[in-house]
């Protein structure tokens, strides 16, 4: 394929990911500004503790995505529509079962995140109100983490937007009717979340079926009990879930260990850390995009195609990043007053803007190449490589944060996201060498 044709493809499946991923911040600004106008601040407290333990839940079984995507990839790559639905199916089963396992367990998990969080005696209080409405939605969640991995498999990332929109803008409104015409208070917001999360499963599914129809290809239920894809689904999921658990003891180290250097410290790594989720929504959508092309180049056996895809995927990428640096670099201080009103934070985060307008540049190559991994369901590959990284960052941690304080603990991050590109890279050579010459 032509240079012309690959950015096209790229930008077709990366764009709509990039739109939809601006509405997961907006609705987190709505659902603080909403019981923000609420009397007291343990209103917003609750919200923020109970998004945290949500967050908590729902990042650990993200598999339940990446799983679905990249096996679906490689199936419509060689022409198994059969198989295509089969993913689909099995990965509803998947999600049903953990989901109500979820729900069964709503009390256990509870106690275990707010020990960890331990929020002051009104914020837990509500926080209690909120978690015990919006765990119900649980299984429908994870129905839908299913049908953005399959939609991506399918390279069809329109149906992503159409999702992703229309859940969060039913949330956004419902967030106000309920908080503040009906006067719900917390529960409004949680029943707002539960109403918009169930309806963007059952729109999903409606939207899949009838793209099914236009795919081709039958259901059988002999496909979706078949073992040997089943256990491959399932060890994947279960390599992935055990590189997500590596990625997020390393962001939470980062937060405890600023907490210990003091308040300050504290809000100013978290205000920071915003920029590094900024870039991160972007960078999302080349992940996608080389995730499910990669995944479709493997089934169908293609090695110039993987390649054209990986390659125009890693430019775009790149040229990406350059701006995202050029404005942490010369405006990070007016984003900073933004996102600040407190004195001694803006200053501190001047002091370390350096190290976020490096970041963009540094952590590039893992958003790329975990995609590629991802479209190739290597688990195994990712999970030891994330592990690799954990403990070189661990290392860097505990060598550098002694002597050089807080400035240690954002080159040890940097560390960290250079190792997990180099982690990657280094297995990348033993990809191609899967594809028949």
């Amino acid at each position: 394929m032509k240079l012309a044709h690959w950015n096209k493809t790229i930008w077709i499946l990366a764009g709509p990911i990039m739109l939809s991923n601006i509405s997961v911040p907006l609705l987190g600004i709505v659902d603080t500004a909403v019981v923000g106008q609420l009397p007291g601040a343990h209103y917003i407290g609750a919200v923020a503790v109970g998004a945290q333990i949500f967050s908590i839940i729902y990042w650990g079984f993200g598999f339940l995505r990446m799983g679905t995507s990249g096996f679906t990839a490689q199936a419509l790559g060689a022409g198994d529509l059969d198989q295509v639905r089969a993913y689909m199916a099995r990965g509803f089963v998947l999600a049903v079962i953990t989901g109500l396992v979820v729900v069964i367990l709503q009390g256990p998990i509870l106690w275990g995140t707010m020990a960890l969080i331990s929020p002051g005696p009104q914020v837990a209080e509500l926080t209690e109100t909120y978690y015990s409405i919006r765990i119900w939605g649980a299984p429908f969640v994870f129905m839908g983490y299913v049908l953005l991995g399959w939609f991506v498999g399918i390279q069809n990332t329109v149906a992503i937007l159409m999702l992703q929109l229309g859940m969060n803008a039913l949330n956004i409104a419902l967030d106000l009717l309920f908080v503040l015409e009906f006067g719900w208070g917390v529960e409004g917001v949680a029943w707002a979340t539960v109403i918009s999360e169930i309806t963007a499963a059952v729109f999903g599914v409606w939207l899949a079926l009838y793209h099914a129809r236009k795919l081709g290809g039958t259901w059988r239920s002999d496909l979706v009990r078949q073992w040997d894809r089943l256990r491959a689904l399932l060890l994947l999921n279960r390599d992935i879930l055990l590189r997500t658990l590596c990625l997020e003891a390393a962001f939470v180290t980062v937060t405890a260990v600023g907490a210990r250097m003091g308040d300050t410290v504290l809000a100013t790594n978290a205000v920071l850390m915003l920029f590094f989720g900024f870039m991160a929504y972007g960078l999302d959508g080349f992940a996608h995009a080389v995730e499910t092309l990669a995944g479709h180049a493997y089934g169908a056996r293609d090695r110039e195609r993987f390649r054209g895809a990986v390659y125009a995927s890693s430019v775009w990428a790149v040229v990406f990043t350059l701006p995202f640096c050029l404005v942490f670099w010369f405006f990070g201080g007016a984003i900073v007053d933004m996102l600040s009103t407190t004195p001694s934070v803006r200053l501190m985060a001047r002091e370390y803007l350096p190290w976020v307008a490096v970041l963009p540049l540094i952590s590039v190559w893992s958003f790329v190449l975990d995609g590629i991994f991802f479209g190739m369901t290597r688990g195994t590959d990712m999970r030891n490589a994330m592990l690799i990284s954990l403990i070189t960052f661990a290392a860097a941690a505990l060598v550098l944060i002694e002597p050089y304080g807080n400035h240690g603990l954002w080159t040890a991050f940097c560390v960290f996201m250079v190792a997990r590109g180099v982690t990657l890279g280094w297995q990348y050579p033993a990809l191609e060498r899967l594809f028949p010459r």
